[in-house]
C-alpha cells in the first residue's frame, strides 16, 4: 500500500510576465477618460495658482510642514484642527465601502494608482514593442541590438514617468515653481532630492515588473473587500450557464448542443491580471471588465447577444437560469447596506461643512506654567503665569484682548503690554505670556484651585473664543 503526501501550495509565486491585448469598448474608453483626468489632477494641481493675499502662499493645495498648516484653494487648516483631515480620512474609506458594496473592487479597476500607472505603464510598452504577440514574441526571442534598443526605450520611458510622479509628489510640499528651479539648479534640500529617488524607484519598479503581484500580495484590500460585499454586489462575472459547454467548431454535427463562448480566450488575453473570468471570481480579479469589452465583440461577429460576460450578482444567477430578467441596477445598488453606508459618509461630510463654516478666525489655547505654581507678591497677593497661544487666521495685523472671568475676583496683566491688548501677527500665531493675579485674602488666593476661563477678543471683527484652565492659590 502506498502513500502520498500532500503537497503545499507556495505562498507566493514567481511572477509570470502578462502581455494584454488592446481591446476597445465602453469599459476600456472610461479607464482612458479616468486615467486622463486623475494624472492631469496629479501632475497639474501644484502648479495651479490661488490668491489668498500678501504673506500667504499662492498655491492653490500646499502642505505646509514649515509652518503645519494645509492649503486647499480657499480652505486652510491649522494644526489644531486636524480633526477636518481625519474626517476626510474616514469619508475616503466609508467612499471605499460604499462603491465596494455596490459594485465590487470597482476602485480597484479604475482609480487605485497602481492600476493608473501600471495602464500608463503597459501604453508605453505597447506603442514601443507592438501589441501583445509581438510583445510575446520579443520576450521569447534572444538578445540582439533590436530588442535591446526596445527595452531600453521602454525603460527609458518608464524612468521619466516615475521622476515626474516623484517630483509632483514633492511639489505638493512647498512652491512648486520655487522648488523646480532649486532642483535643476541642485539647490535644493537632501530631503527633496531623497523623496523624488524612492517614488521614483517605487513607481518604475511597481508599474513596470510588478504589477499584479502588487494587487495580489502586497494590498490588503482583495482579502478585505469580502466583508464589503454581498449576493447582490454587481461585479464582473461569466454566464456559464449561457456559455457552457465551449466549442470552438459551430459548423460540427454537435454544434447546437455547445454554449455562446467559443473558447477564444479573449477575455484571458485582455485581462492585465491575467486570470480567466471564467473559471468564477478570483482573488487577482480587480474588475476593469475589460474582459467584457473583448467578450461582446466576439459575440458581435459571431452574431451572439452581448453580457456573456457581464457586471452582475449571484442573485441574478438563479433567476436567469430559471428564464426570469435579472434584476435592475438601481435594485442592486440601492439596498440597506449602501443606503447605510451612503447616509453615514453624507453626515461625516455634512458635519465638515458645518464645522468649517462656525469655526472662528481666532483661537488660543492655554499652558499654565507649573514652576513655580504660583507667585505670592509684596502686597500678598497670589499670581498665576499662563502661556497663551494666539491664533489669528486673518490676512492682516489684528488687535487681540485678552480678559479672565471668574467666580472670584481677578485682574489680568500681558508681559510686553502695557494693557490687556496685543498685536498678533496676520495668519500667524503668537505666545503671549499672560499673568492672573488674585487680591490679597481673597477667595481664590486661598483656595488650593479656582475654575478660570481665558478669553480673546479681536477687536475690531468683536469674534471672540475661550479656554478653560484653573488657577492655584495658596491653601490655608
Amino acid at each position: 500500500m502506498s502513500t502520498t503526501e500532500p503537497t503545499e501550495e507556495p505562498l507566493y509565486s514567481a511572477r509570470e510576465p502578462i502581455f494584454p491585448r488592446r481591446v476597445s469598448g465602453p469599459f476600456r474608453t472610461l479607464k482612458w477618460w479616468l486615467m486622463a483626468l486623475t494624472l492631469g489632477i496629479y501632475y497639474l494641481t501644484p502648479w495651479v495658482r490661488w490668491d489668498r493675499g500678501p504673506n500667504l502662499p499662492d498655491q492653490a493645495v500646499l502642505v505646509d510642514l514649515a509652518d503645519r498648516r494645509f492649503f486647499m484653494f480657499w480652505i486652510e487648516i491649522w494644526p489644531h484642527e486636524f480633526y477636518f483631515v481625519a474626517g476626510l480620512l474616514i469619508m475616503a474609506g466609508l467612499g471605499l465601502f460604499l462603491f465596494t458594496s455596490a459594485l465590487g473592487r470597482v476602485w480597484c479597476g479604475y482609480g487605485c494608482p497602481q492600476t493608473v500607472w501600471t495602464d500608463l505603464f503597459i501604453l508605453v510598452e505597447r506603442w514601443v514593442e507592438g501589441d501583445r504577440n509581438k510583445r510575446v514574441k520579443l520576450w521569447n526571442a534572444p538578445w540582439d541590438a533590436r530588442k535591446a534598443r526596445l527595452r531600453i526605450t521602454k525603460w527609458a520611458l518608464w524612468l521619466m514617468i516615475a521622476v515626474a510622479t516623484g517630483g509632483a509628489w514633492v511639489f505638493y510640499f512647498t512652491d512648486a515653481p520655487t522648488l523646480l528651479r532649486n532642483l535643476v539648479t541642485l539647490d535644493a534640500s537632501p530631503v527633496a532630492y531623497g523623496t523624488i529617488a524612492v517614488l521614483t524607484l517605487t513607481t518604475f519598479t511597481f508599474g513596470g515588473f510588478m504589477r499584479e503581484q502588487v494587487c495580489i500580495y502586497m494590498c490588503p484590500w482583495p482579502r478585505i473587500q469580502a466583508a464589503m460585499m454581498d449576493e447582490d454586489t454587481l461585479t464582473v462575472a461569466y454566464r456559464d450557464w449561457r456559455g457552457e459547454p465551449r466549442g470552438k467548431h459551430r459548423k460540427a454535427a454537435d454544434a447546437d448542443q455547445l454554449g455562446d463562448c467559443i473558447d477564444c480566450n479573449a477575455c484571458v488575453n485582455v485581462c492585465p491580471m491575467g486570470i480567466d473570468i471564467r473559471d468564477g471570481q478570483q482573488l487577482a480579479c480587480i474588475t476593469c471588465a475589460l474582459c467584457i469589452d473583448a467578450c461582446d465583440d466576439v459575440m458581435d461577429k459571431i452574431g451572439k447577444p452581448r453580457g456573456l460576460i457581464d457586471y452582475m450578482a449571484l442573485t441574478d444567477e438563479p433567476r436567469e437560469r430559471a428564464g426570469q430578467p435579472p434584476k435592475s441596477v438601481w435594485k442592486h445598488v440601492f439596498r440597506p447596506r449602501t443606503i447605510l453606508y451612503t447616509a453615514l459618509w453624507s453626515s461625516v461630510g455634512v458635519a465638515l461643512l458645518v464645522a468649517l463654516f462656525i469655526r472662528s478666525d481666532v483661537d488660543l489655547t492655554v499652558s499654565p506654567v507649573r514652576n513655580p505654581t504660583f507667585v505670592t507678591l509684596s502686597d500678598g497677593s497670589i499670581r498665576n503665569t499662563y502661556d497663551v497661544r494666539l491664533r489669528n487666521k486673518q490676512g492682516e495685523d489684528r488687535a487681540f484682548l485678552v480678559t479672565a472671568t471668574s467666580d472670584a475676583e481677578f485682574t489680568v496683566d500681558l508681559e510686553g503690554s502695557g494693557d490687556q491688548t496685543v498685536i498678533v501677527p496676520a495668519d500667524a500665531t503668537k505666545l503671549q505670556r499672560v499673568y492672573v493675579t488674585a487680591p490679597a485674602g481673597s477667595a481664590a488666593a486661598q483656595s488650593a484651585r479656582t475654575d478660570l476661563q481665558i478669553w480673546v477678543e479681536d477687536v475690531e471683527a468683536q469674534e471672540r473664543a475661550s479656554a478653560g484652565t484653573v488657577f492655584n492659590g495658596r491653601e490655608q
